[in-house]
């Protein structure tokens, strides 16, 4: 169970992070929410869940 909860931590902050970002959350207030302190770690979720949106070749993924 503990490796679950290891895995299932980072998961559900990047899908926190992810869905936030998307609303329009300002970088701040979900650092709070998170938890996080460092901005790379955050900003990372967000450019990683941003990679494909608007992409020329997005009708095909």
């Amino acid at each position: 169970m503990r490796k679950l909860r290891t895995l299932a931590s980072p998961l559900k902050s990047s899908g926190y992070i992810t869905t936030a970002a998307e609303r329009g959350a300002d970088l701040a207030r979900i650092m709070d929410q998170s938890g996080h302190r460092d901005t790379r770690t955050v900003v990372g979720y967000i450019r990683r869940a941003n990679a494909f949106k608007g992409h020329s070749g997005s009708g095909f993924l």
